[in-house]
C-alpha cells in the first residue's frame, strides 16, 4: 500500500521545499544570532558597539598570521554547524510535509536555496552594489570570502559550505520522511 501512495504521491514536491528552504534559512539567521549573543556575552563584542567591534578585533587578529588562521578556522567549522544544522531543520520540514521521497526533498531544499543566490547575485550585479541586499543583511551567515579576492581557501571554504548544506539537507529529508514510515508501521500493526 506504501508502495503504491509512493508510486502515486512521491518525487518532489518544489512547494514543500520551498517551506523547507524558508526553514533553512530562518533557522540560519537565529542560529547566527545567538552565536553572536555568545560573543558578545563572553567579550567579543559590548552591547554598545555590537558586532562592529567583534570585526575590528578580527581584522587586527587577522595581521597577526597565528591568530588569523586560529580565527578563520573557528569561524569556519562555526559556520559549517549552523548551515548543517539550519540545512538538517529545512530538509526536516520538506521532507515531512512532502511526506515520500526525503532525499529528493531535502535535494530540492538545497536547490532553492542556491538558485535563489544565484538570482540575488544576478539582481545584484545588474542593479549595482547599493542594491546588494546580502551585502546588507549581517544577520545571516556569510562565507568570510572577499568577492574580489577569491582564493584557494575561498573556493574550498565555499565548497565546504555548499557540502554541509546539502548533506544537512538530505539527512533531514530522511528523517521528516521517516515519520511517515512510523505513522504507516502503526497502522499495519493493527
Amino acid at each position: 500500500m506504501v508502495a503504491q501512495q509512493k508510486q502515486q504521491f512521491g518525487g518532489i514536491k518544489w512547494g514543500s521545499a520551498f517551506f523547507g528552504w524558508l526553514t533553512a534559512t530562518g533557522t540560519a539567521l537565529l542560529l547566527t544570532a545567538l552565536v553572536a549573543a555568545a560573543g558578545t556575552a563572553i567579550g567579543l563584542a559590548t552591547a554598545d558597539t555590537g558586532a562592529g567591534q567583534a570585526v575590528d578585533e578580527a581584522t587586527r587578529a587577522a595581521q597577526d598570521p597565528a591568530t588569523a588562521a586560529t580565527v578563520g578556522l573557528t569561524g569556519s567549522i562555526v559556520l559549517l554547524v549552523i548551515l548543517f544544522l539550519a540545512y538538517v531543520c529545512g530538509g526536516y520540514v520538506a521532507g515531512r510535509m512532502a511526506r515520500f521521497s526525503g532525499v529528493k526533498q531535502g535535494v530540492a531544499v538545497w536547490v532553492w536555496a542556491v538558485v535563489i543566490a544565484i538570482v540575488i547575485a544576478a539582481l545584484g550585479a545588474l542593479a549595482g552594489s547599493q542594491f546588494d541586499v546580502l551585502a546588507n543583511l549581517n544577520g545571516l551567515p556569510r562565507l568570510p570570502i572577499n568577492e574580489g579576492t577569491l582564493t584557494t581557501g575561498g573556493i574550498i571554504a565555499a565548497l565546504l559550505a555548499l557540502a554541509a548544506a546539502l548533506a544537512g539537507a538530505i539527512l533531514g529529508g530522511l528523517a521528516g520522511m521517516r515519520y511517515h514510515r512510523k505513522v504507516d508501521r502503526a497502522g499495519f500493526d493493527h
